[in-house]
């Protein structure tokens, strides 16, 4: 692949990247919540309200536990693990230097979000004597991605994964972004969310840039191929049976009677967010595939049709 269209980002991230100019956030002993109650449905419904509203700062707390475990295992199981390879030059696909040379930047950068994540768990732990439920070994992408490469052919598995973390750079970019303008939430917080997206912005360009790199050169027939697997790393991707079973196993945490049990239950279970073009992260990906070309290949804007809208769909 050649590098005559690639602008490495390196300059920027010896001036800007967080790793390198950001100071320990401290988390705050105040009033403000740990974590979004927008994001927590659990703790909005009616039985939740009505039976045991004294439960929401644990179920806040918890859910934070999660979302702090989820970063970690994006950023250091998937994110860095393929940046790294094509950092080392052992992915399968051949990078020139300057994108291999950005990609260790991206893993500096994931390492360190792992870390200041992580240290904001302890200190979670530490100020609220809460300590994390069993959390899941598993997000999302970690079903998404080998479930689209199984379609692949061998040799295009390593393609599949990269269009597969590119997407998700791109949508967590958005996420962070919700995240770090949440007045609700405690300062630091909502600082350690905007650090975050300080870095993701740029990763998310650096995934894009990859990704069309990589389109140009590719066959007619790898395109085709790589296009069938796409339909089903977004339904795996874009699932919320993940966290319907976090949440199904915070219930079970909770001091309360058998029926508001039940009752809380219910109402977990029947929270559906179901995979159309109306989904509220479909916006990103479609813009991310738009923006590094899949998108204008017909195999993909014939296999993506069902999330297209109207006026995009092929004929």
């Amino acid at each position: 692949m050649s590098a005559a269209n690639y602008r490495s980002f390196a300059e920027d991230w010896e001036r800007r990247a967080t790793v390198r100019t950001r100071p320990r956030r401290l988390l705050e002993h105040d009033d403000r919540l740990i974590y979004p109650l927008c994001r927590q449905p659990l703790a909005l419904s009616a039985a939740f309200l009505e039976h045991c509203p004294q439960w929401r700062d644990f179920v806040l707390v918890q859910s934070f536990y999660k979302f702090i475990n989820d970063v970690v295992i994006f950023e250091t199981e998937i994110v860095g693990k393929t940046a790294r390879s094509i950092a080392r030059n052992r992915f399968s696909l051949p990078f020139p230097f300057a994108c291999r040379v950005d990609a260790m930047a991206v893993v500096v950068d994931e390492d360190y979000h792992a870390l200041v994540a992580m240290d904001f768990l302890q200190q979670a732990v530490d100020m609220t004597g809460i300590h994390p439920i069993d959390l899941p070994g598993q997000i999302e992408l970690s079903h998404a991605l080998p479930a689209a490469q199984a379609l692949a052919p061998p040799r295009l598995r390593d393609a599949v994964a990269l269009i597969g973390v590119a997407i998700a750079e791109n949508t967590v970019t958005h996420d962070v972004a919700a995240f770090s303008k949440d007045d609700s939430i405690k300062p630091s917080v909502r600082g350690l969310m905007a650090d975050h997206l300080f870095d993701e912005g740029r990763h998310a360009q650096f995934w894009t840039q990859l990704v069309r790199l990589y389109w140009q050169a590719a066959s007619p027939a790898d395109r085709d191929s790589i296009a069938e697997t796409l339909p089903t790393f977004l339904t795996h991707y874009l699932t919320n049976e993940l966290q319907k079973g976090f949440d199904l196993r915070l219930i079970e945490h909770l001091d309360v009677s058998v029926d508001v049990r039940h009752a809380l239950r219910d109402e977990v279970a029947a929270l559906d967010f179901p995979i159309t073009r109306h989904h509220p992260l479909l916006g990103n990906i479609l813009g991310f595939l738009h923006h590094s070309s899949l998108l204008q290949t017909p195999s993909v804007a014939q296999a993506l049709s069902h999330y297209l809208p109207e006026s995009g769909r092929p004929a």
